[in-house]
């Protein structure tokens, strides 16, 4: 890891880590989630997981263009997520709150993701960045306005 790059490097891996394991929490509430808005929520969810699958290529690749290797397993993931895993079948809006959390936290990890870049001139992943923040900023409030009453 170059040491001008080791600050992008590291906020940039903990971003695919979360995303991925966003993804995956994503896909389960695709799966199984039930209720009186299953078929909207159903659709969302396949919208947002697909959206992460995307974007943890382009992350990726992204860490690849920088020399580094791309962590690319759950052992990886976990050691760098700062996100809880989904073991439970949680209701629908549980589902929806967990998710919008897990959103702000990305939406975090893409500002520091930021920050590290732009400090480094790296303007190619601070672009990356604030693409991924204002995806997950935009799905947290779309994901709000299902519990709003």
């Amino acid at each position: 890891m170059s040491g001008k790059n080791h600050q992008v490097i590291k906020t940039l891996s903990v971003l695919l880590a979360d995303s991925y394991l966003l993804m995956l929490k994503t896909h389960n509430y695709h799966w199984n989630v039930t209720g009186p808005h299953f078929g909207a929520l159903h659709t969302m969810f396949q919208g947002q997981y697909e959206e992460l699958f995307a974007a943890v290529d382009e992350l990726a690749e992204r860490l690849r263009a920088l020399g580094e290797k791309a962590p690319g397993s759950f052992a990886d993931f976990t050691k760098l997520s700062k996100l809880k895993e989904e073991t439970g079948n949680p209701a629908a809006n549980d589902m929806i709150q967990n998710l919008a959390d897990d959103h702000e936290t990305l939406a975090a990890d893409a500002d520091a993701v930021f920050k590290a870049a732009t400090e480094v001139g790296d303007d190619a992943t601070a672009d990356v960045a604030i693409e991924r923040m204002q995806l997950h900023q935009k799905t947290v409030w779309m994901l709000k306005a299902h519990l709003a009453a």
